[in-house]
């Protein structure tokens, strides 16, 4: 067991003590084949002077703080090796990242599995495969016609999960899942980021699936929309470590599974995989055998919560995990 996971295992206990966390232990419940993946740490990454040569290769990302980190990790992961690397880390929503991706504006970037189905390759919510490989297998050859090649993908997904306050859920009459949030109180508000309003895996899913009738808030806030009273609910990511805290937030389990796999899987233009070489394409492979869910949260708290930046926290994660010195 590698120190990282050392480390987060024994936050997470820490967690579960204080707060008293029933689901503690169970975040990989749906992906347990991939999460217990041992970390292929103790690997130190060798440079090779030879791929300062090869140009300089672009990491783009989202715009929000896991992307942040996710793109230093890769981009650091290819400093290692020798490569001259620029970051983008700050492209957007997906659309805009995409876009740079296709036109070559960036080289990679990391996006979620069921986000590229549904938001680029236009398959419809309820035929997004629900297993993680199979949904994973989908994008990489909706991506190969597009001249794109999707790295195999993160232990970890990041789902969606609508959420409230404690205070908030009491008022509610503690349901348990969306549908029986929603059959009660389909007049509440709901923040998002802007582009879930488009998104037949966000906005446009929980209307036409759970009967949500109220009103949508376009904003980044999330938790801090439920803190300040702007929402009664919001979009919440799975690996967003607020969740932690069950003395101030409740989820709502999605029961008839409108969210589709959300792994990460590293898409990388054709030509950059081929100036790269398969050497590196397996190291940026190697790197992510560490990213359970758990691990993913952890990383989060230090970012959100700590508030260190993206690049020591990515630094940190490649060597807890042995890959960098």
């Amino acid at each position: 067991m590698s120190s990282t996971h050392r480390r987060i295992l024994t936050t997470l206990a820490a967690a579960c003590l204080t707060l008293g966390f029933a689901a503690c232990g169970d975040d990989d419940k749906s992906d347990k084949s991939s999460a217990d993946k041992p970390a292929a740490g103790g690997k130190v990454i060798t440079s090779d002077p030879a791929n300062a040569s090869k140009g300089t290769i672009t990491v783009g990302s989202k715009n929000f703080e896991e992307q942040y980190t996710l793109g230093e990790i890769y981009a650091q992961t290819l400093e290692a090796q020798g490569f001259k690397v620029r970051r983008r880390l700050n492209l957007g929503s997906e659309q805009v990242a995409y876009k740079a991706l296709q036109g070559g504006e960036v080289d990679m970037y990391p996006e979620y599995v069921g986000t590229a189905l549904t938001s680029f390759f236009e398959v419809k919510v309820p035929d997004v495969p629900t297993d993680a490989d199979e949904a994973y297998e989908l994008a990489k050859t909706k991506y190969a016609e597009n001249k794109i090649t999707a790295l195999e993908r993160t232990p970890f997904q990041n789902t969606y999960v609508v959420t409230t306050t404690k205070a908030t859920d009491a008022k509610l009459g503690s349901p348990k899942t969306i549908s029986e949030l929603m059959a009660k109180n389909p007049n509440l508000s709901i923040s998002g980021f802007p582009e879930c309003r488009q998104r037949a895996d966000c906005l446009i899913g929980i209307r036409d699936e759970y009967g949500f009738k109220g009103k949508f808030i376009s904003s980044d806030g999330k938790f801090d929309d439920l803190d300040g009273g702007q929402a009664d609910l919001t979009f919440a990511f799975g690996t967003d470590p607020q969740i932690l805290l069950t003395d101030k937030y409740v989820t709502y389990e999605d029961d008839k599974k409108l969210f589709p796999p959300y792994n990460i899987s590293l898409g990388v233009r054709d030509e950059t995989v081929k100036t790269v070489g398969p050497k590196a394409v397996d190291t940026l492979v190697a790197v992510q055998a560490g990213m359970t869910e758990e691990a993913m949260k952890e990383l989060n708290r230090r970012v959100v919560l700590d508030k260190q930046e993206p690049k020591k926290v990515a630094a940190d994660y490649l060597k807890e995990e042995g890959f960098v010195e």
